[in-house]
């Protein structure tokens, strides 16, 4: 039988085996509640981070960085006080590359049974302390499991680049009518993750609440959450003390559900110039007095720029079932 998990062991040679999985378990708490009431997807998407980032330096052996989150989606609330567990294994490896599934189940500890909330693929990249990548060990699949999980990853990679293509050739300037809000703050000491830089977890957390203010403001109901997260790009680290501004624009509206585009930029505050750290895409679903999705207002673009974004955020959902086909 192949060890999954654990920590780091030693081999009959002497030799150092790293860990081709990692599982954190804890509860979650009153602060980590949501404006719904159960934990927000904010919340998950930071411990969705903080198991991959342990997997990836457990694997890797030095610091790592967070390149890419891709397709979350949320299929169970956490409740507060259920016990939460994160698992993050490594499916595959480039050179100093390494891919992550990151599964998260959740349920009441008096009964111990714990359903699946959520999943995804993360990319975190080993670097050293200039910030160069460096090479890390090759992973290998043990058996059918690892070896299913590798070639959905690396079918993945191309698809990743076109979804990341098509996200990078979209216009969002203020010719644009659709909704949206910004957030601006200054990125605190309480941010800061292992590398002196702000968490990936704290970024995607940002992202969702920025989309939380704006699916809000589009239904009038406080009661909504993410139901899908996808094509998380980071493309430079956020300083400690740098100003954040965080926009959220809507792109699409389904009959339940609210497709939202938000970027993440940054930058010294005594410059005032920001540039580009994230770039994702998050739906929304409102939600009733039962709980179940509720209908949501149309939204109709009514310029060139709109319509283009309309379309844009109607090819990833195309591109995303992709994903999901055998």
């Amino acid at each position: 039988m192949h060890d999954r998990a654990g920590p780091r062991r030693r081999a009959c040679n002497g030799a150092v085996v790293p860990a081709r999985s990692v599982t954190l378990r804890f509860l979650a708490a009153p602060t980590d509640a949501g404006y719904a009431g159960d934990v927000s997807g904010g919340r998950v998407l930071e411990w969705i981070d903080k198991a991959g980032y342990a997997a990836a330096v457990g694997w890797g052996g030095t610091y790592g960085v967070t390149a890419y989150v891709g397709n979350v989606r949320f299929t169970t609330p956490v409740a507060v006080g259920h016990l939460v567990e994160a698992t993050a294994s490594l499916v595959h490896t480039g050179r100093s590359s390494m891919h992550i599934l990151v599964s998260v189940s959740a349920g009441d500890p008096r009964r111990g049974a714990l359903e699946p909330a959520t999943e995804c693929l993360m990319v975190f990249v080993a670097i050293d302390a200039e910030r160069h990548s460096v090479a890390v060990p090759v992973w290998e699949p043990l058996d059918d499991l690892d070896r299913e999980r590798q070639a959905s990853a690396i079918r993945r990679i191309a698809l990743r680049a076109r979804i990341e293509e098509a996200m990078a050739a979209q216009d969002y300037s203020d010719t644009g009518t659709a909704p949206r809000i910004t957030l601006r703050f200054l990125a605190a000491p309480t941010d800061v993750n292992w590398g002196g830089n702000v968490h990936g977890g704290i970024v995607m957390r940002w992202i969702d609440e920025a989309a939380h203010i704006l699916a809000t403001q589009w239904t009038r109901n406080p009661d909504n959450v993410a139901v899908f997260v996808g094509g998380v790009r980071f493309y430079r680290p956020l300083h400690i003390g740098h100003l954040v501004e965080v926009e959220a624009r809507l792109l699409h509206t389904g009959a339940r559900s609210m497709h939202i585009s938000v970027h993440v930029r940054s930058g010294d505050p005594a410059t005032g110039i920001l540039e580009q750290t994230t770039h994702c895409l998050i739906v929304f679903v409102a939600r009733d007095e039962h709980g179940r999705a509720s209908l949501v207002p149309t939204w109709r673009p009514s310029v060139p720029e709109d319509k283009a974004l309309e379309d844009h955020a109607l090819e990833l959902i195309a591109l995303r079932s992709e994903i999901t086909r055998p």
